[in-house]
């Protein structure tokens, strides 16, 4: 490894260690199953063309919003019997409203 190589992984762990000191510090909210849909979520109506990006613009991408859709999917059928009811209804809520708008989206409403 070359001595710029090894600049890049301390700042990739100093990186981190900033991030977790973050989220202990309660600056950002811990990483809980919730939260992991809910920004599923988010980079899935992003793509559809239901939500702004970080610019405030609206994107369709609908090839990335179905394969959101269905990496939400998978989660569910893997997870099914291992999660909190909450976490259930979460999941299968979130994966119904978007396929309803990934429909819509594909008929061009």
């Amino acid at each position: 490894m070359n001595e710029d190589e090894d600049r890049g992984v301390d700042a990739d762990a100093d990186a981190e260690d900033a991030a977790y000191r973050a989220a202990e510090s309660g600056d950002i909210p811990p990483v809980d199953f919730n939260l992991f849909v809910l920004s599923l979520n988010t980079s899935a109506l992003q793509h559809v063309g239901d939500a702004t990006d970080g610019d405030g613009q609206t994107h369709r991408d609908l090839p990335m919003a179905r394969h959101t859709i269905d990496l939400l999917a998978m989660l569910e059928e893997k997870t099914r019997g291992n999660l909190s009811g909450d976490e259930e209804r979460l999941l299968h809520q979130v994966l119904f409203d978007l396929r309803l708008r990934y429909t819509r989206a594909a008929a061009g409403r």
